[in-house]
C-alpha cells in the first residue's frame, strides 16, 4: 500500500506540508513560555502569568487544530491531485492568512483568554478572523476531496475520503450548534458548547488519519498487514458508526444542555472503539512480520512504535480521570502526541516524494524517541500530580504545589516538555534542512 504520486500538484502539497511545518514553530514558541510558566523554580519569577492564558489559548490552536488540519490538508492535496485546483489555491490563500491572523492577534491587542475546550478563543475580533479563515479553507478542501469518488479497493484513496467525511459532519455539527445557541449565553459556556459537538466529531477524523498514517509507516519499513483490502475497507467505514450516534444527540438533546455534553463525552468514551480493530491488526502485524531495519526505515519505525507508545498511553490515563486536574490533560496530551508523532513520520517520507531532498536519516531514527521520550515523562508527570489534586489551566502561584509529590509531578512535567521541545527542534530541522537543499529530481512531480 503505497501513497499516489502520480498526480501530485507538488508546488500546492508542498506549501500545505510547509504550512503545517510554520504552525508547528509558532506553537513551539508558545510552548515553551508555558513549560517555563509552570516549572517549580522557575515560575516565580515570570511576571507575565496574565499572557499565560493567552498563549495557551495560541499554542493548542496552532499544535492540535492548525497542524492536525494543515496535514489532512496534505493528505485531501495528494488524493485530489490536478483535480479542481483553483478551489485548492482559495483553500490554501485562506489558511495561509489565517494563520498569519492568529498568530499575530496577541500582540496586536488580543486578549481576554477563555479556556473552553477543543478550539480555546481570544475574545478579540482579529484571533476570531484567523479562526474563520483557516477553517474556511480548511472546508474548501475538504469539499474538494469529497467530491471526487475513491476506489473503494484501494485504502490508500479511501481513508482519506473517510476523514474527509468526518470531517464535514464537524463543520456541519458546528453549523446545527450555532444556530441553536443563544448568543446572550455567558462567552465561557457560549464557545463551550458551540465547538463540543463538532470537536468531538472531528477527534474520529483524526483517528481516521492516525491509523492511515500507522499502515502507511509499515508500508514504509518494508512490512505487511495482517489482513486483506477488503477487511481493512470494511474497518474503516466502521468508523462512520459514531455519525449516527453523534445525529441522535442532536435529534434528542438541545445543544444548551447536560445531555448534550454528557451523551458525547459518552461517544468519544465508546466510539473510540470503532478503531480497536485497526489498531489490533496494526499491532499484530508489528509482531508477525519483521520490519526491514535499515537507515532509512528505521526513522518510519521510530515514528510507528513511539506514536503507538504514546496514544495507547493518553488512552490509558483516560481512565484515570476523576473532577478536574491536570490528569485530563495528560489524557489528551498523549493522544495528541500520538498522532503527531504519527504524521512526523509520514512527513520525513513525503520530502523525497514532493521532491525534496532526502532527509538527514541518522537525525530522523532518533528525534521521535527524543520527543515522545519527553511527552511521556510530560504526561506522566501531569498524572501524577493530577492524583495529588493539581487543578489543570493553571500557572504560578495559583498551581498551589504546597506538598513534595506535587513538586516532584510537575518538575517531572516541566523537564520531560522541555526534552519534548528538543525534540521538536530536531523535527524542525530535519525538515527544513531537507526543504532548503537542493531539490532531488523526480519525474512523478509536476
Amino acid at each position: 500500500m503505497n501513497l499516489v504520486i502520480s498526480d501530485i500538484h507538488s508546488p500546492l502539497t508542498r506549501t500545505w506540508l510547509k504550512l503545517g511545518i510554520a504552525s508547528l514553530i509558532a506553537a513551539g514558541i508558545f510552548s515553551l513560555l508555558l513549560v517555563v510558566s509552570r516549572t517549580p523554580g522557575v515560575q516565580e519569577v515570570i511576571p507575565w502569568i496574565d499572557f499565560f492564558h493567552t498563549a495557551l489559548v495560541v499554542h493548542v490552536n496552532l499544535s492540535v487544530l492548525y497542524w492536525f488540519m494543515s496535514f489532512s490538508c496534505v493528505f485531501w492535496s495528494i488524493y485530489a491531485g490536478k483535480q479542481y485546483l483553483i478551489f485548492e489555491k482559495i483553500a490554501l490563500i485562506l489558511c495561509i492568512i489565517g494563520t498569519i491572523v492568529l498568530v499575530a492577534s496577541p500582540f496586536l491587542g488580543a486578549g481576554k483568554p477563555l479556556i473552553n475546550n477543543y478550539i480555546p478563543v481570544l475574545q478579540h475580533s482579529l484571533f476570531l478572523w484567523g479562526i474563520s479563515l483557516f477553517s474556511s479553507g480548511v472546508l474548501i478542501q475538504c469539499i474538494r476531496a469529497l467530491s471526487i469518488l475513491p476506489k473503494t479497493d484501494d485504502i490508500s484513496r479511501l481513508a482519506p475520503y473517510i476523514a474527509a467525511i468526518l470531517s464535514l459532519s464537524a463543520f456541519i455539527a458546528l453549523f446545527v450548534s450555532w444556530l441553536n445557541l443563544d448568543p446572550e449565553i455567558e462567552n465561557l459556556s457560549y464557545y463551550e458548547y458551540l465547538f463540543w459537538g463538532s470537536g468531538h466529531i472531528l477527534q474520529f477524523s483524526h483517528t481516521c488519519f492516525l491509523l492511515f498514517s500507522w499502515l502507511l509507516l509499515i508500508s514504509f519499513t518494508g512490512g505487511n498487514i495482517a489482513a486483506s483490502p477488503t477487511v481493512l475497507k470494511w474497518l474503516f467505514v466502521i468508523l462512520l458508526l459514531p455519525l449516527l450516534y453523534a445525529l441522535g444527540i442532536y435529534l434528542n438533546h438541545a445543544v444548551f444542555s447536560a445531555e448534550h455534553r454528557t451523551q458525547f463525552t459518552e461517544l468519544m468514551k465508546y466510539g473510540g472503539l470503532t478503531s480497536l480493530p485497526i489498531g489490533l491488526i496494526i499491532v499484530w502485524s508489528i509482531f508477525k512480520f519483521r520490519l526491514n531495519k535499515s537507515t532509512e526505515t528505521d526513522a518510519a519505525k521510530a515514528a510507528l512504535l513511539s506514536s503507538i507508545v504514546l496514544f495507547a498511553a493518553g488512552g490509558i490515563i483516560g481512565f484515570l480521570i476523576h473532577g478536574v486536574n491536570v490528569v485530563i490533560p495528560a489524557h489528551y496530551h498523549g493522544s495528541i502526541v500520538g498522532v503527531t508523532l504519527a504524521f512526523m513520520g509520514i512527513a520525513y517520507y513525503l520530502l523525497p516524494i514532493l521532491g525534496y531532498r532526502k532527509p538527514l536519516w541518522k537525525m530522523a531514527r532518533v528525534q521521535p524517541y527524543i520527543y515522545a521520550g519527553g511527552q511521556l515523562m510530560h504526561i506522566l508527570g501531569l498524572a501524577w500530580s493530577g492524583g495529588y489534586g493539581v487543578q489543570r489551566k493553571t500557572a504560578g502561584a495559583a498551581q498551589g504545589l504546597d506538598t513534595l509529590p506535587e513538586k516532584i509531578g510537575m518538575g517531572m512535567m516541566g523537564f520531560g516538555g522541555l526534552i519534548s521541545i528538543i525534540g521538536g527542534v530536531l523535527f524542525l530541522v530535519v525538515m527544513i534542512r531537507s526543504m532548503r537543499g537542493e531539490k532531488a529530481v523526480n519525474p512523478n512531480i509536476s
